[in-house]
């Protein structure tokens, strides 16, 4: 799979250390900036076009970067452009959620390259089942992708609840029924420690996945994850933020209704309650609807939903607009304290969300203090429910991105990956 570089001397050390070190600048700089060519990455980084060319040979080596297209300046010689090569290594991103487990897997470049998706009821069928089914996707997963030397960097699951990533435990996921589950350590087991496994919240996962690297409108953002529960991360200046113990981002358990209906955590009145998919499916149809059916697939349910909407049905835009108005009064609340540069409607919300927006932008410019509501937006997601496990795969390549020396070296590929150009 991946393996370390030999040991080195004591006298060569510092310089290893630091050799490392510049491997992952250059390979982070391509991700957030894109390809570039070895003057301009000297440039950028403030080093010699000679030590950039060696960082670059060696990262061609392990099969990480790859020569690009041919940039022809209006001065000088055409230049090659460096970029990430996506075909050796690809990150394992997976879900637990109460209405589904899905796995995906991004290579290098932040292309997907496998997917699977399985709807069920992790409620009823209990922890053991659910992660049986999600270790097989996962199977399924690596062995489409298996062929040549190319390896899973690991895998990093997203779980809805409180996780504490110290001991990979699901301490408390009230609407999956799930209490200080082993996950991570189950998980292990069935893959035998093919590959590094880490468990995180699912919507501190779908905020790394909408920070989008090198994007200076994304760096300041709140992403609310709708699903069954209500969650979500803060990212700020780029960085997700955690919290002390690694809790942030329960947004669905704030009481915005004291007098309202039980939560699954036993609290009455929380935000989830009133503005997650639960809500929103028994507002818009009676139970025996196909809608409140949970043997059909989530995508299924709510294209339905977008179907009744489109077509002006009275029922479907008053549920709508009901929890999108709540959807508003919760994002206000969070925008007053941390006034991000725009909150992002995720999970169930990116698929209705078009539909409850003028609801959930009216209360929060009602609700926000500062004039303007503060200067925050609100977006959709384009990622859907691939959110969390997108987050996951990201996650997953963090210690390429970080190390790239954990990556083992191979041949020289054939062309002048590591030649100066200028």
């Amino acid at each position: 799979m991946t393996s370390l570089d030999a040991p080195a001397s004591a006298q060569s050390v510092d310089h290893l250390d630091l050799r490392r070190a510049n491997l992952g600048l250059v390979l982070r700089w391509l991700r957030d900036h894109g390809p570039r060519s070895r003057a301009t990455l000297a440039s950028e980084l403030g080093m010699t076009r000679s030590t950039v060319s060696t960082l670059v040979s060696e990262l061609a080596e392990r099969g990480l970067v790859r020569e690009g297209k041919v940039q022809r300046a209006s001065v000088g010689r055409p230049s090659t452009a460096v970029e990430l090569d996506g075909s050796r290594v690809y990150g394992l991103g997976a879900e637990v959620n109460v209405n589904h487990v899905s796995v995906l897997a991004l290579d290098l470049a932040g292309r997907t390259v496998g997917e699977h998706r399985l709807a069920l009821d992790a409620r009823a069928l209990g922890a053991e089942v659910v992660i049986d089914h999600l270790v097989r996707l996962v199977n399924e997963t690596v062995a489409e992708l298996d062929g040549g030397d190319r390896c899973p960097a690991g895998l990093t699951v997203g779980v809805a609840g409180l996780v504490d990533r110290r001991r990979d435990l699901l301490t408390h996921g009230p609407n999956l029924g799930w209490f200080d589950v082993p996950v991570g350590e189950l998980i292990r087991h069935r893959l035998d420690g093919s590959f590094p496994v880490r468990i995180d919240n699912e919507g501190n996962l779908a905020a790394t996945a909408e920070a989008t690297p090198g994007v200076a409108d994304r760096q300041d953002i709140l992403v609310i994850f709708g699903e069954v529960g209500v969650g979500g991360g803060i990212v700020a200046d780029g960085r997700l933020l955690r919290g002390r113990h690694g809790y942030a981002g329960e947004f669905g358990h704030i009481i915005v209704q004291p007098r309202g209906r039980t939560c699954g955590c036993g609290r009455t009145g929380c935000w989830e309650t009133v503005s997650g998919l639960r809500a929103l499916l028994e507002l818009v149809a009676e139970p025996h609807d196909p809608i409140r059916n949970p043997a059909l697939g989530l995508d299924e349910r709510l294209a339905e939903i977008n179907r009744r909407a489109d077509l002006g049905d009275a029922r479907t835009l008053d549920a709508l607009e009901q929890v999108g108005t709540w959807v508003g009064v919760g994002a206000a609340i969070l925008a007053n304290a941390l006034n991000p540069a725009a909150i992002v409607l995720s999970g169930y919300y990116s698929a209705v969300g078009h539909h409850m927006r003028d609801a959930v932008e009216r209360e929060i410019g009602a609700g926000v203090l500062a004039v303007d509501a503060g200067g925050t937006r609100v977006e959709i997601s384009t990622m859907g429910f691939a959110a969390a496990v997108r987050g996951g795969a990201m996650a997953a390549l963090d210690p390429v991105f970080a190390a790239p020396s954990i990556i083992a070296r191979r041949p020289h590929p054939a062309g002048p990956v590591g030649e100066v150009v200028a």
